[in-house]
């Protein structure tokens, strides 16, 4: 009973960030909800063998990751399902404390993503293939490092690098016409 109780108390505020990247992953209401259900399943069945002082949220992104690898990623997908009441913000920095935390440090990027609607972001994010998507996710969205990510995906740190190189080269050319119709860049701008 005590490991209930300290599972449930360990696990439980990590809810909205799992089923917020287990949307971006499945892209589908219902199938976000299977996926953090069957994590938690998963996660509280092995956790008798979580160590104490690692990374629990880690722990848990991996268990959430390798299920939908497993499982849902072979499935064939369900049309995808639009609510407005369920498009989430994509940009981090404006999650992580108001609007002092947004101001505060924000660099050319985050002045230049400003310009982009989310749509367009989440567009250009979903067109990724599942590999790139995945790193792209975890280490821009969820914020994990090379290794955490390297741990979760259960691939070497180089393969992170390469598939977040690549992730990311994909999404620049994706946005970059949004980029060159709002001036913010040129085709020079761009390399192939």
């Amino acid at each position: 009973m005590a490991d209930q109780a300290r599972f449930a108390e360990q696990a439980m505020p990590y809810m909205g960030s799992l089923y917020s990247a287990a949307l971006r992953m499945t892209r589908n209401n219902a199938d976000a909800e299977d996926l953090v259900q069957e994590t938690y399943l998963k996660a509280y069945r092995a956790y008798g063998s979580f160590q104490e002082g690692t990374n629990l949220k880690s722990w848990l992104y991996k268990i959430l990751t390798n299920t939908f690898i497993n499982s849902y990623r072979s499935r064939r997908r369900r049309p995808n399902e639009t609510d407005l009441e369920d498009v989430e913000d994509l940009y981090l920095y404006r999650r992580l404390g108001g609007l002092e935390a947004a101001s505060a440090g924000r660099s050319a990027e985050d002045l230049v993503l400003d310009r982009f609607s989310e749509s367009e972001v989440k567009e250009a994010v979903e067109s990724l293939p599942d590999q790139f998507r995945l790193a792209v996710l975890l280490a821009d969205v969820e914020g994990f490092s090379y290794k955490e990510i390297a741990e979760i995906l259960n691939v070497p740190i180089g393969t992170v690098m390469s598939r977040l190189h690549r992730g990311r080269r994909a999404l620049e050319k994706a946005l970059f016409p949004f980029a060159e119709e709002r001036r913010l860049a040129t085709p020079a701008d761009v390399s192939n």
